[in-house]
C-alpha cells in the first residue's frame, strides 16, 4: 500500500521546480500549455485521487520537470511518461534517479506528441494520470482513449471550464462535444477544483480534476460516424434537431424522419440528448436507407 509519507522528501517544492527550469534554460510557454505544478500537497491529492493499484501501469501526459511523476512512482508498478519538449524529456530519468533512486528503475519516458503517440510507443498502459496542457485537454483524452483501449481509468487536471464540459450530462448548459465523445468511452465525473496559485507561472484561471472509467460503448454502431453526427448536432446549438442535422440528412425533412423513427422529438436540441440516444439516430438513420 502506498504511504504518501515516505516520498514527501523527493517532491518537488516552488524553490525546486525554479532550479531545474534555471538549469534547463527552460521558460514555460503557452504555445505547449506549460504550467508546472509546484506544491507537493496538489500532487499527493492527484495520486490520491486516482485510486491506483500496485500493479497500474500509468501514462502521464506533459510530466514537464517531474513534480507528478515523483509522487506517482511509488504509487503504481509502472509510469510511462509522455513528454513532447525533448529538453524536459532527457532531464526527467536523471530527476527521478537523483530524488528516487530506488524507484527511478519503474520509469520510462517517450518523447512524442500525445496528440499523436500510439500504443507501439506506450505499451499496454491501464491508466491515465496527467495534468493536461490547456489548449490541448479535451483532444489528447479523446485519442488517448482511442488508441489505448488498455486504458480502464484516468484521473486528469484541466481547466476547470473544461472539466465541466467533459462531465457535463444532458441538458446542462456546459454540455456539448466534449461531453458526449468522453461517455462513449468513459463514465466521467468532475472532483476538486485546483487553485491557480499551486502553478508556475501562475495560470489565469483555475484547473479541476475529471476522472473517468472505462466502460463499455453503448452501442454497436461505428463509433467515427457517430461522432460526426455529433459534431453536426453541436455545430449550430440553437436550432432544433431537424435543421441542425439537414446537411447531415440530406434535408431537414428527411432528418425529421429520421428523428421521429429513433424516438427523437425533431424539435429538441443536440444538448438534451444522451450518447445512447445519438446513437439510436444512427441506427435509425441505417435502417431509413
Amino acid at each position: 500500500m502506498w504511504q504518501p509519507w515516505t516520498v514527501s522528501s523527493a517532491l518537488l517544492g516552488p524553490a525546486e521546480v525554479r532550479r531545474l527550469a534555471a538549469e534547463l534554460d527552460v521558460r514555460p510557454t503557452k504555445r505547449l500549455g506549460q504550467n508546472f505544478v509546484h506544491d507537493p500537497n496538489t500532487v499527493r491529492r492527484i495520486v490520491s485521487t486516482a485510486e491506483l493499484a500496485d500493479d497500474d501501469v500509468v501514462l502521464e501526459v506533459g510530466p514537464g520537470l517531474g513534480s507528478l511523476t515523483l509522487a506517482l512512482l511509488p504509487a503504481c508498478g509502472r509510469v510511462v511518461a509522455v513528454e513532447i519538449d525533448p529538453v524536459l524529456a532527457g532531464k526527467l530519468p536523471a530527476t527521478a534517479a537523483e530524488r528516487a533512486p530506488e524507484l527511478a528503475g519503474k520509469l520510462t519516458v517517450v518523447t512524442a506528441d500525445a496528440l499523436k503517440v500510439t500504443a507501439a510507443e506506450v505499451g499496454e498502459p491501464t491508466a491515465l494520470v496527467a495534468n493536461l496542457p490547456y489548449n490541448v485537454a479535451v483532444p489528447v483524452v479523446l485519442h488517448l482513449l482511442a488508441e489505448l483501449p488498455s486504458l480502464r481509468t484516468g484521473l486528469v487536471m484541466v481547466q476547470a471550464e473544461v472539466a465541466d464540459r467533459i462531465a457535463a450530462g444532458p441538458g446542462s448548459k456546459a454540455y456539448g462535444i466534449p461531453s458526449v465523445k468522453v461517455a462513449w468511452y468513459a463514465d466521467a465525473r468532475r472532483s476538486v477544483t485546483v487553485s491557480r496559485s499551486v502553478f508556475w507561472p501562475v495560470p489565469n484561471v483555475d484547473s479541476a480534476l475529471v476522472r473517468f472509467v472505462r466502460r463499455e460503448p453503448p452501442a454497436n454502431v461505428d463509433r467515427e460516424r457517430l461522432f460526426a453526427l455529433v459534431d453536426a448536432a453541436f455545430a449550430q446549438r440553437r436550432k432544433t434537431l431537424r435543421a441542425a442535422l439537414g446537411g447531415w440528412a440530406g434535408s431537414p425533412a428527411r432528418a425529421g424522419e429520421i428523428l421521429t423513427r429513433a424516438g427523437i422529438d425533431p424539435a429538441q436540441r443536440g444538448e438534451q440528448l444522451t450518447v445512447r440516444e445519438f446513437s439510436r439516430i444512427l441506427e435509425a438513420a441505417d435502417h431509413y436507407l
